[in-house]
Formats: structure tokens, sequence, C-alpha cells
């Protein structure tokens, strides 16, 4: 994204969003303030009362407004704008100012942004921060911006926009992150270091051959570092196992309300799948939550999905990978990581905690599960050498089959593991 624009009710917080950004990313971000609101304070308007010489104003400074966007676009920042003339239109719409129009100040050929951004709290809450702010001059009562809101929607609407939905009721630090997660922000770290890293990432092998560690240990590196070695971007993990857990629950209420189970069974305290129609289902699930990340190719900048699921038997991977999207496929390599079945069920035992049996670290497989489901399975079959591709609904996709054993806790001498088998990969993704 070069050009995002953050709208959202007064006191949403987004001229505190854009300072900061520009505050601590001062080699990326262009901040641009609300045009409507700069010019308010420059020229000792009235917001409400001198509306034939506040449209007057914009007119005449949107030229050179959009001029400033368009050579920071050009020199490579990301700009980010507070509000937009799409705002100002909803308002004068509501408040019966007929001396503004969006579509005589705005043409086909101004900067249009790459995102909208609106940050979203209660109209209540905003009345409520208006009032602590004490800036009284800008204060907006909450019939009208009910009003303005829906106003802005059918402006969006009209113009083909689809904002992306932030909720800015919640702590300062969570609201932030999720905006720098959506821009691509990551602090710290180059954007030539994170145009290098790997879009989606499939994690796969058997039960407990270290893939859920793998996640662990790249979460616990600086994220340059994590970027530069390893090639993965800060990143947002995919793992099908909750989705499998929540339906053993499920099928625990059907039976405590005396129905039959549905797609499992109870087996030495833990669960079997009986269904072996689940495993697909998991795979359309992992499309689903995957599909808004991907639907948009920028969204997911300077960002890696990683993508983590066992499978087993005869064709348990040429199934399983078959169903995933062409969305993940078009974008992903493959990391396999390889133990034997006895190694995968000794780890299995080693890290099973009852009390925390649903913990991706912490759960197991029964052994009837792990012989009649992960006893083979047909990597060896369909990804022969160590490395090379595989074609999956006519898309080419990297691998790397990592051997995982023996079992090492040695941060150095994993770095170096998952390194060798990375780099490769890598390389083979980019080309």
């Amino acid at each position: 994204m070069r050009y995002v624009v953050i709208e959202g009710l007064p006191a949403a917080g987004k001229s505190e969003v854009v300072e900061l950004l520009a505050r601590f990313y001062p080699e990326r971000v262009r901040a641009f303030p609300e045009l409507v609101k700069q010019i308010v304070l420059e020229r000792g308007l009235d917001l409400f009362a001198d509306r034939a010489e506040l449209s007057a104003a914009i007119a005449a400074a949107w030229p050179t407004r959009k001029a400033a966007i368009r050579e920071a676009v050009a020199a490579g920042a990301l700009c980010v704008e507070e509000s937009h003339l799409g705002v100002h239109y909803a308002y004068s719409a509501v408040l019966g100012d007929a001396s503004f129009t969006a579509e005589d100040t705005l043409d086909e050929r101004d900067p249009r942004p790459d995102a909208v951004i609106r940050l979203d709290i209660p109209i209540a809450l905003s009345v409520k921060r208006q009032c602590a702010r004490g800036t009284h001059r800008f204060d907006v009562d909450g019939k009208t911006l009910t009003a303005m809101l829906d106003r802005l929607d059918r402006w969006h609407e009209d113009r083909g926009n689809t904002p992306i939905h932030i909720d800015a009721d919640r702590p300062a630090r969570v609201v932030i992150e999720e905006i720098e997660r959506t821009l691509g922000l990551t602090y710290g770290v180059s954007p030539d270091v994170l145009d290098e890293t790997f879009d989606v990432l499939l994690l796969l092998g058997r039960p407990a051959s270290g893939k859920s560690e793998f996640i662990d240990f790249m979460q616990n590196l600086p994220a340059a570092r994590r970027a530069e070695r390893f090639r993965i971007a800060p990143f947002d993990v995919f793992d099908d196992f909750p989705i499998l857990w929540e339906v053993f629950e499920e099928d625990d209420i059907w039976e405590a309300l005396g129905r039959d189970r549905l797609h499992s069974k109870r087996c030495n305290g833990n669960y079997a799948v009986v269904d072996n129609g689940l495993w697909n289902f998991l795979i359309e699930k992992l499309n689903q939550q995957t599909a808004a990340v991907l639907r948009e190719s920028e969204i997911v900048h300077h960002r890696t999905l990683i993508i983590e699921f066992s499978r087993g038997g005869a064709s348990g991977y040429t199934e399983a990978l078959s169903h995933l999207s062409p969305a993940i496929l078009r974008r992903a390599a493959i990391l396999y990581f390889d133990v034997s079945f006895d190694e995968s069920w000794r780890r299995n035992i080693a890290r099973y905690d009852e009390k925390r049996r649903s913990g991706l670290l912490t759960h197991s497989v029964p052994h009837e599960e792990m012989e009649r489901t992960y006893g083979a399975d047909d990597w060896a079959r369909i990804a022969g050498d160590a490395q090379g591709t595989i074609e999956i609904r006519g898309v080419s996709i990297p691998y790397a089959t990592m051997g995982n054993e023996p079992e090492f806790t040695d941060p150095i001498a994993l770095g170096e593991r998952y390194a060798s088998a990375l780099r490769p990969l890598y390389d083979a993704w980019r080309s």
C-alpha cells in the first residue's frame, strides 16, 4: 500500500494514530493531517457556521494536498491521511449544507487510496471522548453522527470502496498493533528485508514432528533476525488442530444431550476421529479463515501466513493439498518435518499434558489414532527428493523435506537446522 486514509467518528483516535505512525516510522510514513480541520484552525473558521467559506477553502487547498500525496507516493513513502473529503461530504449532507459536493471537488484523476481504514467506536463513546478532550468547537452530537455514518457508508458504496474496519474500542496497544499489521509495518525492520520473505508457508508432518516447536522458536526471535535469516515476516498462524478440538468438544455436548457423537469417539482419555470426511472439512475451514487475509494481496504485504496440519494414509497429503484454495496455493511453499513413526509417538507421549490437552504444544494423539491415521503417509510418494516442486491444482509449489531427528533443544542447533532448509526453499519459491 502507498496511500491509506484513516476515518472514523470524532475522538476515535485518528489524529493520534497518524501522528504515532509518522513518529515511529519516519523513514516510511508520510503523515497528512485532516484537511478540513487544518483549514478551520488556520483560518479561524466556525466549523458549523462558516460552511460556504469552508467549502471554498477546501476546493482551493485540495489541489496542493493531492499534489503532495502524489509526490510522496512517487518517492516510495506510505502516505497516511487522516479523514477525507467523503467524510466532509457526509457531514455536509446531514447538516443541509449545499455549498460542498464531493463531485465538484474530486475527479477521477485524483489519487484514490489503496485502502480506507475505519476506526470503529460506539457513538456514545465518541460523544464521551469528545467531552473529555475539551475541544468543544469541534463537538458533534450523537444524532448527527448516526446520520453521518449512514451517509458515509452510502458514499463508499457508490464509489465501490470497502473500508477495513478496526475495532478502536480496545486498549491502545492492541489497536495500534492491528493497524501496523494491516499496513505491513514492523518496527525496526527495513522494508527491503521484509520484501524478501515468504507469503505463505505450509508446515506439514506427523503429529509431534516439530511443527509447533518451529512456530514457538520463530515467535521468540526478533523480527529483523527472523526475516533476514529465515525469510519469515511477522506472521499469523492457522492450525487445524484447534478446529478439530472444537469438533471434539461439540461431540461431547451432543453426547451429554443424549445424542450420538457425530465425528469422534472417546479414546484412552482423549479422542479419535471416526468420520474421515472431517479431514477435508478442516482444510475448508482453513480456507475460510485465510480468505479475508488473502483476498487483497496488499493486505498481506510484509506478513507471512503459516498454515500447519498433519495428515496420514495412502493419499492423506494429496487429498488435503488438493482442497486448499488457489489463493493459498499460488503463494505457498511447503516445509515438511520428517520424523519416523516411532519418534513421532515418543514425542507425542513426552509432550502430553492432560490438564492442557487442548494446547498446541501439549496435546497428544491416542495410539490407536496414531497407528490408523499417521502410521504411514504419502509425502515420500508425492515429494521423492529432499527439495523440489510438486504440482497441485495446476500450481507448481516448491517444497523442502527437513529431517527433524534427533530432537534438538539447543536454539543454535535448531536455528542451523531450520535455516539450512528455509534458505534454499525461499530461493526456489522466489524464482
